[in-house]
């Protein structure tokens, strides 16, 4: 599981050296490598260790016909922007300057970690989001309308 927000240099050459709070919490399997897309819904890249890409495609592939117009597209669309990647000898990961440019980085990155991913943010959009009111009223618009709580075991 991926936790904590981690500001990172990009170089000239699109490299970042890969956070080492989230090389511990990945656990040693850094060296499977990753998959890097462009994020779906939010102007940032997504990062998954190449075992949760795995787990992500079966998911896709139980409920995608590539028979189906429609289907075909989104399979076309979701993996064009995609790329494997894997850290070098001194734990830096090349990012594709295709997908830099898509999310418009400059010198530094954010890496937040998402349970199972890792967002990656160009830091000014990451300062600009919204704000903690903002997610309080998101909590409890998802959270709070439950019948069944959350509650501490």
């Amino acid at each position: 599981m991926f936790i904590g927000e981690h500001i990172v240099k990009l170089d000239s050459a699109g490299r970042v050296l890969f956070p080492s709070a989230l090389k511990r919490q990945l656990g040693g399997r850094e060296q499977e490598g990753f998959v890097i897309k462009e994020d779906i819904f939010e102007p940032c890249l997504v990062l998954y260790p190449m075992h949760e890409w795995e787990r992500q495609n079966k998911i896709l592939q139980q409920k995608l016909n590539p028979y189906k117009r429609e289907h075909s597209r989104f399979i076309r669309q979701f993996y064009s922007s995609t790329a494997e990647m894997y850290p070098d000898s001194n734990n830096r990961l090349l990012i594709p300057k295709r997908l830099i440019t898509k999310i418009n980085a400059n010198k530094e990155l954010v890496f937040a970690g998402l349970d199972t991913k890792i967002e990656i943010w160009p830091h000014e959009t990451w300062k600009n989001m919204e704000t903690d009111d903002d997610f309080g009223s998101l909590a409890e618009k998802i959270l709070g309308q439950s019948d069944n709580p959350i509650t501490e075991e």
